[in-house]
């Protein structure tokens, strides 16, 4: 069997079996490699390894009967985990949100928003009890607003001032400790959430390209979908996607105008040697 054969028919057993939960040594065995070989070949061919592309049929079979209406514990039940709590494991780290909230649409969550002035124009800065959940410089509150309301229907939208908001405008105004941090809350798949972390570690001052974000996430090849996970930034500057540019040197699109981006980097050009200040743990969100 190729390499190819050999990952396809781990896939489509994955697949057919997912609700067993299969281990490791069971799927490799089937591909007639070590487990060590075969977690190496996984990750080559499919991009994730075994255990987390498990977890995305997992994942997206439990949101199915959640959809429906199950209860959380025959979802977890439905889907061959061997509790609630590994449901919710699986939720908060995949999803940034718990079973019961993803559930109910985020109506378990009330997110307050405000408006503010930066450097770079109005923004909208919107958060949860556990972080920064967006950020997005916009020309029209009534149309920021309801983008906000389409990723969270059911939850509460509050327009109220919060701890964290004030410190958002804090760090625009440079009046940021460096002992300060502010916290996300950030939903996404994991390979968004490492490239959102990869973005966290350019300093102020300097550039990389779409291959170098990809290259450090662990993904050289997937310069593509870096892209993607770039331009799916929900948090506008905190995370700095205007940092990154293309091979060739050009500057490239921005999700909040192109122009808007080369006013940001002219003006971290001038104010060099200022420590990041933004926290990131995908595991809280």
């Amino acid at each position: 069997m190729t390499d190819y054969q050999r990952i396809a028919a781990a896939l489509a057993h994955l697949r057919a079996n997912f609700q067993t939960q299969p281990s490791l040594e069971e799927v490799a065995e089937r591909a007639h490699w070590s487990p060590f070989h075969f977690q190496r070949k996984f990750q080559e061919w499919a991009g994730v390894s075994p255990k987390k592309f498990l977890q995305y049929l997992s994942l997206d079979h439990a949101k199915r009967l959640l959809r429906e209406q199950a209860s959380v514990a025959e979802a977890a039940h439905e889907t061959g985990l061997s509790s609630t709590g590994r449901l919710h494991d699986l939720f908060v780290t995949l999803e940034a949100m718990t079973p019961g909230e993803y559930r109910h649409g985020g109506a378990a969550l009330v997110i307050q928003y405000s408006f503010g002035e930066s450097p770079f124009g109005t923004y909208l800065v919107a958060s949860t009890p556990k972080g920064i959940c967006k950020l997005v410089f916009t020309d029209g509150a009534p149309a920021a607003v309801a983008e906000l309301r389409q990723e969270w229907p059911n939850a509460v939208l509050a327009a109220a001032t919060s701890g964290s908001h004030a410190r958002v405008a804090r760090f625009f105004a440079r009046d940021f400790p460096p002992s300060e941090r502010l916290h996300l809350h950030l939903k996404g798949t994991p390979f968004q959430l490492k490239i959102w972390e990869s973005l966290l570690r350019i300093p102020e001052g300097e550039l990389r390209t779409y291959s170098q974000l990809a290259a450090a996430a662990e993904n050289g090849a997937a310069v593509r979908a870096a892209g993607t996970a770039i331009g799916a930034n929900p948090v506008g500057y905190l995370i700095p996607c205007h940092r990154v540019i293309r091979g060739t040197g050009e500057f490239g699109q921005y999700r909040w105008g192109a122009h808007r981006k080369a006013v940001m980097l002219g003006w971290e050009a001038a104010r060099t040697g200022v420590e990041a200040a933004v926290s990131f743990t995908p595991e809280a969100a």
